[in-house]
């Protein structure tokens, strides 16, 4: 299921994206007499009674949203934690000139780096050195503590595309990334989360593309350390609760691998896509 969240009255409200277009589903569940969760929250925490819930209003809906009239909400509002793996393609760390780690490298980003597909990134002012990052995003389905690699995936209760937006000045001023890759807006994730039973992350095509030139083309089995082994190594030393998110790494061809003479930052006007294969585009335009 392909589950997105969209604003009306402005409030997030829950989506179900279908080949007839967009589910309201507040507004449908109304109408219907059906008892079903309203918030994406609340779909995540009780899947396994949400997922058949939503699936029968699907069946009983006769109208739809289409989906260019909607506007974009992130696809998960309130995670407790975002997580994100850096150097996790080896490609991306010999471009970067980092040394292939041995464990997962981790950092952290905020709520306030959540944006929309199709939403506007504002490019802030004390720092020039905009790149890009494609990743597969894990949405965490259940509260998990010390969980055995096979065991992890269980865990899971979705995936999107999101773009780890970095600031590399900034990031690399101190031997702490955090402020360059926390600001506003510079967490998209969208447009859909699509539910674990119809993804293989071990095997998914994904790219990046910047005012349509493709910059970033790999497959997330390319990976140093595949989604199970991220989700057991994290729950290792951290519990993850539902809804939150772990940005898993990107592949090579981001800006900052480019030599020096030839890097050319982001910057406003410029428009970017990260698809990755079964998920959807997620876009955004920088100002």
């Amino acid at each position: 299921m392909k589950l997105l969240q969209f604003m009306k009255d402005g409030q997030a409200r829950l989506g179900v994206k279908t080949a007839n277009g967009v589910m309201d589903v507040e507004l449908t569940a109304r109408s219907s007499g059906l008892e079903v969760p309203f918030f994406m929250e609340e779909v995540i925490k009780d899947s396994t009674v949400a997922i058949p819930l939503l699936q029968e209003l699907v069946r009983g809906n006769s109208q739809w949203l289409k989906e260019e009239d909607i506007v974009y909400a992130p696809c998960v509002t309130r995670p407790q934690k975002i997580i994100c793996v850096g150097l996790n393609y080896r490609s991306h760390a010999e471009e970067s000139g980092l040394e292939t780690p041995s464990v997962p490298v981790l950092f952290s980003k905020f709520n306030n780096s959540l944006a929309a597909h199709r939403e506007t990134v504002a490019l802030p002012g004390g720092t020039s050195q905009f790149d890009y990052e494609a990743e597969l995003v894990l949405i965490i389905g259940k509260r998990t503590s010390r969980v055995t690699k096979e065991e992890a995936l269980s865990s899971v209760f979705g995936y999107t595309v999101g773009n780890d937006l970095s600031a590399r000045d900034l990031q690399f001023r101190t031997s702490q990334w955090l402020l360059g890759k926390s600001l506003d807006g510079f967490a998209p994730v969208g447009p859909y989360v699509v539910t674990s039973d119809e993804v293989d992350p071990g095997s998914l095509n994904i790219e990046c593309r910047v005012n349509g030139e493709l910059r970033q083309s790999a497959n997330t089995r390319d990976m140093i350390f595949g989604c199970a082994e991220l989700v057991s190594y994290i729950s290792r030393y951290m519990t993850l609760e539902p809804g939150d998110l772990i940005f898993t790494g990107t592949p090579e061809g981001v800006i900052l691998g480019k030599p020096e003479g030839e890097r050319t930052w982001l910057r406003s006007g410029d428009e970017l896509a990260v698809t990755i294969e079964g998920l959807g585009t997620l876009e955004n335009r920088l100002e």
